[in-house]
């Protein structure tokens, strides 16, 4: 019971993986066709009866490789002026080969998606058997071509049985009945293939008792990183989150309306102080910004700590950014200013609302 629960949840962690992958190699093997002829097909089969038996006498990745089976074959024949067609698909025997040529001993015996569960007590069919049914199989289907394009009356009687079955489907109580769509045969293809997929993953993780608990470990750290990154970006805006409105902190730059920051700046760059006007634009832009509720006043804070108050992402951080670092290299670091560095500042501090 422990084991099936495990295969069940193995089912579910890689059944996304696998449908991008066998969709993928649907698409192709349904593009790999080739229209054929009687005497053609009969070619094909033998030379496939071929291989399979190679297959059975050798057993190995070289003998055994699916590539040699080549396309599906569509045969074509015409009865009284009407082109017939009757399509052939190899896939049963590419996996087969698959199969052989890894030297599995066993084959599944159930179509469902956990096989090794639905046959607990019967013993499945060796590879070899498989091969020797798959020999006959490819014989028959050579019978067949004879009788379908030989027996001219036989392929008549089954063209006109065709014919009346299209009759009664254009009838008005079959008006509602379409077509399986090529969508859905893609669709059940696919769920085939990880049918298949999932079911050699379980009985490889029957084996390997540790896999399941390995991937539930996997899963339980993807979720703890994922809910440490969401406390870490919860506790970053909670720093520049909105707050009620306040009378202000004494000494912050709030305290002081930005319009006069601004009116010293303008006043210092009339008389041809520019590191002082560059001064008074940076704390017109802080005051600003600090009068749109984006952080709590506080007179105590840094140039630099301003600016990690801003978030990465918010569109004025790199004027910000520009204008702190002006406003440090001329003020703190004593270098000149001239006034293309003034004028440069102003056109920062116009993007963070101050003009």
């Amino acid at each position: 019971m422990f084991r099936v629960g495990q295969r069940v949840w193995l089912r579910k962690a890689l059944i996304a993986v696998a449908l991008m992958a066998t969709a993928a190699a649907a698409r192709q093997a349904r593009a790999e066709w080739q229209d054929v002829n009687s005497t053609t097909l009969k070619q094909h089969l033998v030379n496939l009866e071929g291989v399979a038996s190679a297959c059975r006498k050798a057993r190995n990745a070289s003998t055994c490789n699916a590539s040699l089976v080549g396309p599906d074959d569509r045969l074509l024949w015409i009865v009284n002026a009407t082109t017939l067609s009757r399509e052939l698909r190899y896939d049963w025997l590419r996996d087969l080969l698959d199969r052989a040529g890894k030297k599995e001993d066993a084959a599944p015996h159930s179509t469902g998606v956990l096989p090794q569960v639905a046959v607990v007590q019967q013993k499945p069919p060796t590879l070899d058997e498989l091969l020797g049914a798959a020999i006959d199989r490819l014989k028959d289907e050579e019978g067949h071509v004879d009788a379908l394009t030989a027996n001219t009356q036989t392929v008549s009687e089954f063209a006109g049985e065709h014919k009346k079955l299209a009759e009664i489907l254009s009838r008005r109580a079959y008006q509602s009945i379409r077509e399986n769509p090529e969508r859905n045969r893609v669709w059940e293809w696919v769920q085939n293939q990880v049918n298949r997929l999932i079911g050699k993953l379980a009985g490889f993780g029957g084996k390997a008792w540790w896999l399941p608990w390995l991937l539930l470990g996997l899963l339980i750290l993807g979720v703890l990183i994922g809910l440490v990154w969401s406390l870490i970006q919860i506790e970053r805006r909670s720093r520049i989150r909105l707050i009620p409105e306040t009378t202000g902190m004494g000494g912050a730059p709030s305290a002081r309306e930005w319009q006069l920051w601004l009116k010293d700046a303008q006043d210092a760059a009339a008389n041809g102080l520019w590191r002082e006007a560059i001064h008074f634009l940076y704390w017109a832009a802080i005051s600003r910004l600090e009068s749109r509720r984006l952080w709590p006043a506080d007179r105590a804070r840094t140039p630099r700590e301003y600016l990690l108050l801003l978030p990465a992402a918010d569109p004025r951080h790199g004027n910000l950014t520009t204008l702190t670092r002006s406003f440090e290299r001329t003020w703190y670091g004593g270098r000149a200013a001239a006034l293309t560095d003034y004028e440069a500042a102003r056109t920062l501090a116009a993007g963070l609302g101050v003009e």
